[in-house]
């Protein structure tokens, strides 16, 4: 057995049917117990991402850690992902991406919440996430190490090599610019910036997020609007190859479901649990704030950014179909071929020549490195974790630096089908361990809810107290005043 057909067995054992099931019935069951609180508290979610806690220097702003958590959203998942997706499952699977992005919105919000309420203050720093509320909300030490080790694995190791390998691949077609070239100056830019840990991460994140996705969706907006006419059909195409009843893509029906939840999992994280680790950096004065701003910030990334690159590959057309095993199903753009990851770039240039490629490479860039930046954050909350109690602390941190610009490097140069694999890999490790956590301790997070929502109803500022809610191990909010 080679080494690629290792990878590709290890990727089906680990993304199973069995884990789209759970994701789906995760996302649902939340989504049910919170009276699709993705809806009902949508106007909410937007004022608190502006809302202006009084922070102490231990936290950062709810917009901060939203801008962190859209970093790590936003970004190959978002261009390449969405293609892939369409590539491998049809238009349908763009259906189940949104699925998965309205269903996970409760999972993002259950997570967030329990990363919020047993966060803890390590260097004058909030940290938390799934490692932390398995350990203190279940008491299973060992489950706790797991995922931290999967979580430094895929986000320091499998995850990084793939974001770059996006951006060298759009490079080297757009600028002639060697993966070597581009992967080296990605990787030491990076550098620069973790130096400077959450503060630093948190203040460019802030400013280049919001930055790189407006503009990416403005130039998405002018290609929808010039295509108009066909985005009813294409909505119908959609639909129709979602539930099999189209008459050619009904035969890659389960290829669409589970691309679309594959790939939409993979680019919103609802249910991986790393966007509770950026939620837990956030000061806000009860749990729930913070699990709505998270909730809002995965229809950021699937419902507006997915959707929009959907829009443009389908409205132009530039995209080929293949079953499972690599053969031709449809083929709109004969050119491409099985070049999936042109996809985008193709179809911006059919309505701007010249510049879909320039274009794509340049949001591509942006959209990895705030990316990236957010992985190294992911990766380092774990290391920080797992040597706790460690006297050579920030020899492991430093350590973590030096390993990721590396990956970052090598991901430039690796072969692209090798980049994806190893990456679901890391993201499905990481889904089948939160997913567990998160359905044993998922009441805690619904009665913070209902507290959250009982304040506001009586016209309070909620603000939290474990004890209240029979909560213990919430240690932070229970010694520290005015959170």
């Amino acid at each position: 057995m080679t080494f690629e057909e290792a990878v590709s067995f290890i990727v089906n054992l680990v993304w199973s049917p069995a884990l789209i099931v759970v994701c789906l019935s995760a996302g649902l069951l939340f989504s049910i117990l919170t009276r699709f609180v993705q809806i009902r508290r949508f106007g909410e979610m937007i004022r608190l991402l502006f809302a202006n806690d009084k922070s102490k220097q231990a936290g950062i702003s709810s917009f901060q850690a939203f801008s962190m958590a859209i970093s790590g959203r936003v970004g190959t998942g978002n261009i390449v992902g969405v293609a892939t997706a369409i590539a491998f499952g049809g238009p349908g699977a763009i259906f189940w991406m949104w699925i998965i992005a309205f269903l996970g919105s409760g999972s993002a919000l259950v997570e967030s919440t329990l990363a919020q309420i047993y966060k803890v203050k390590e260097g004058g720093q909030y940290r938390g996430g799934p490692s932390y509320y398995i350990e203190k909300g279940l008491g299973c030490k060992s489950l706790s190490i797991a995922f931290a080790v999967s979580t430094i694995l895929a986000c320091g190791f499998l995850l990084p090599g793939l974001q770059s390998n996006g951006v060298a691949s759009a490079f080297q077609s757009s600028f002639h610019i060697s993966p070597f070239v581009s992967g080296l100056g990605i990787a030491l830019v990076l550098g620069l910036v973790i130096i400077g840990g959450v503060k630093r991460i948190a203040g460019v994140a802030q400013i280049v997020a919001p930055f790189m996705a407006i503009g990416y969706m403005l130039i998405a907006f002018i290609i929808i609007f010039i295509h108009v006419d066909k985005i009813p059909s294409i909505f119908m195409l959609i639909f129709e190859s979602a539930f099999g009843v189209h008459a050619v893509y009904g035969a890659i029906l389960g290829n669409a479901i589970m691309m679309g939840v594959k790939r939409g999992i993979f680019s919103n994280e609802a249910g991986q649990g790393t966007g509770a680790i950026v939620a837990a950096a956030a000061k806000v004065s009860h749990p729930v704030k913070q699990g709505l701003v998270q909730a809002f910030s995965v229809y950021i990334d699937t419902l507006l950014v997915c959707t929009a690159t959907a829009l443009i590959i389908l409205s132009t057309g530039m995209y080929n179909v293949f079953y499972g095993n690599g053969a031709l199903l449809v083929e709109n753009a004969p050119l491409l071929g099985n070049n999936y990851v042109h996809f985008t770039q193709t179809a911006i240039n059919s309505d701007f020549p010249h510049f879909g490629n320039d274009f794509v490479s340049i949001a591509l860039l942006f959209f990895v490195f705030t990316t990236l930046m957010a992985y190294y954050y992911y990766a380092e909350t774990s290391v920080s974790y797992l040597s706790e109690k460690n006297k050579n602390r920030n020899v492991f941190i430093w350590l973590l630096r030096i390993l990721i610009v590396i990956a970052v490097f090598f991901g430039a140069v690796k072969e692209t089908n090798l980049a994806w694999k190893l990456g679901d890999i890391g993201v499905g490790l990481m889904a089948w361990i939160n997913l567990a956590a998160i359905f044993l301790l998922f009441p805690k997070a619904i009665r913070s809810l209902r507290d959250y929502e009982k304040q506001k109803k009586e016209g309070k500022e909620p603000v939290f107290d474990p004890e209240k809610l029979n909560i213990s191990n919430a240690d932070l909010w229970e010694n520290e005043n005015n959170l």
